[in-house]
């Protein structure tokens, strides 16, 4: 019977973060170790599932490693780093002998003395078992991908989709492919292009927009047997590292020569509508008042430069304060938003429901962004933040707020909650009590992703220009330390 070891190591860095990744921090979003990467993700659709599925239906003994998952923040410490792969490393040379490795990898990982966390992670892993054993890896859309990950990976297959609907999918190629590889069905030979340019994550989406015509362009390549996977990285855009830009990654079966044509191919398309890729934002205070001035309907706006799911630590009180400022709080209408305030939320479960408090609130974590607001108002819920995702491309997967207060300030609800994770279901609102058919006006702290399951409900969405580690518009971003020229930091 085949073997197959099965692994995965993900979190997404955002260099400018202020708060670092530890153990600890993987810890409150997930670790499974062994045989508990068969029950862990319960009925979630991500990669390694994917793995799974199509293992067992091939009649695949799986040697199941470790699997550890924590949200966007900021670099990894190398005491973390170092614990996870050395487990990871570890439990392969106990696996073994095996047929081959598949590895379920973000691409965007950074730790505090090397950017390319994952060009070390497949480093480690070739080295335990050999240059001739294949190794398979799925990743991010948003990887920051490198030579050194080609050179050490068999292949490489990305998330076709941004929004990211296909994560479980991509598990399933990756998978498909492996089993091709062992049995003789496929070469696969891969490469990998890049481009000097950064996208806003606003407008690099691959269903719609601009970019789409590049990643239409990689599945007819696919289709008509040119290649056998073509994955677009227009990269996780707020990683100040050497080398940042827009990657190809192509896998051809037998010849590289292939490969490599159509990655250029591919990254040229991706060059020349660069300019059609700049985002639309909207003022923020403008975004707010299009909303609460409209005449009726439901409007989304993307809170752009605070998202958690790009490694902000979602405390920014700069919206909370316009809103206050433009009079929100007295509407006759619903405004909904977020905030990470553990503190505050302490606070709001010693006074209980139905309390009234005054609490400062924000700016725990991005101390040097901003002063926390001190608000008052009344707590409307409290719960453990816990709820299920039902977004396309992550269904079924438990996501962890933590403890969860809803403070209402007038016409405006406020959730404050004890983790930043991600704002990509509607389910971040109506878990806690907040009907969004019953508001004008509803925040989300993310600059894509949550179109794919707020868009079906919204009237209206805006990307509003707001400050924070996620900002969308990348002329204000920081950068010190990206290798130049880099579009559009320089017009080239």
């Amino acid at each position: 019977m085949m073997r197959i070891a099965i692994g995965s190591l993900m979190q997404e860095t955002n260099t400018f973060s202020p708060v670092k990744t530890t153990v600890e921090t993987f810890r409150s979003y997930y670790l499974l170790y062994g045989d508990e990467l068969f029950t862990g993700y319960k009925n979630a659709q991500v990669e390694v599932p994917g793995f799974i599925d199509v293992l067992r239906a091939a009649n695949v003994e799986i040697a199941p490693l470790m699997a550890g998952f924590a949200a966007a923040s900021g670099v990894v410490t190398r005491a973390a780093f170092d614990e996870l792969v050395n487990d990871l490393l570890l439990r392969l040379q106990a696996a073994l002998p095996v047929d081959g490795v598949l590895l379920a990898l973000h691409g965007a990982m950074s730790v505090e003395d090397e950017p390319d966390a994952e060009g070390e992670i497949l480093e480690k892993v070739r080295a335990v078992v050999g240059l001739d054993m294949p190794i398979g890896v799925s990743l991010d859309l948003h990887a920051h991908v490198t030579p050194r990950m080609v050179e050490h990976a068999t292949f490489i297959i990305g998330y076709q989709n941004y929004p990211h609907t296909d994560i479980y999918e991509t598990g399933v190629r990756t998978a498909r492919l492996m089993l091709d590889t062992l049995e003789g069905r496929r070469q696969p030979k891969t490469t990998i292009t890049k481009r000097p340019m950064v996208l806003s994550a606003v407008n690099a989406r691959t269903l719609e927009g601009p970019l789409k015509t590049v990643a239409d362009a990689a599945r007819e390549m696919e289709r008509s047997g040119r290649i056998l996977h073509g994955s677009l990285f227009p990269v996780q855009p707020w990683m100040d590292i050497p080398d940042l830009g827009f990657g190809v990654i192509v896998v051809a079966n037998e010849n590289l020569d292939n490969a490599q044509a159509a990655a250029d191919e591919l990254a040229d398309m991706a060059w020349a509508i660069r300019a059609e890729c700049e985002p639309d934002l909207v003022p923020l205070d403008e975004a707010i008042q299009i909303a609460l001035e409209a005449p009726e309907g439901l409007t989304i706006v993307g809170d752009a430069g605070d998202a958690p799911s790009g490694g902000a630590a979602a405390d920014n009180v700069g919206v909370l304060k316009a809103l206050l400022d433009y009079g929100a709080d007295r509407a006759k209408v619903q405004t909904y938003l977020t905030l990470c305030d553990p503190e505050a939320v302490q606070e709001a479960v010693k006074a209980g429901i139905g309390s009234e408090v005054t609490l400062k609130v924000g700016h725990k974590f991005s101390t040097m962004d901003g002063e926390p607001l001190t608000i008052s108002g009344r707590v409307r819920t409290l719960s453990d933040g816990s709820y299920i995702l039902s977004s396309a491309g992550s269904t079924g997967l438990t996501m962890n707020n933590g403890v969860t207060a809803v403070i209402t300030i007038g016409s405006v609800s406020l959730s404050v909650r004890s983790l930043p994770a991600f704002e990509w279901d509607p389910a971040m609102y109506t878990s806690v009590g907040l009907d969004l058919h019953s508001a004008a006006l509803a925040f989300v702290k993310s600059p894509s992703h949550f179109r794919a399951t707020f868009g079906p409900i919204a009237d209206r969405i805006l990307i509003a220009d707001t400050p924070g580690p996620t900002c969308a518009n990348m002329r204000k971003v920081k950068f010190t330390r990206v290798t130049r020229p880099l579009y559009p930091l320089d017009e080239i």
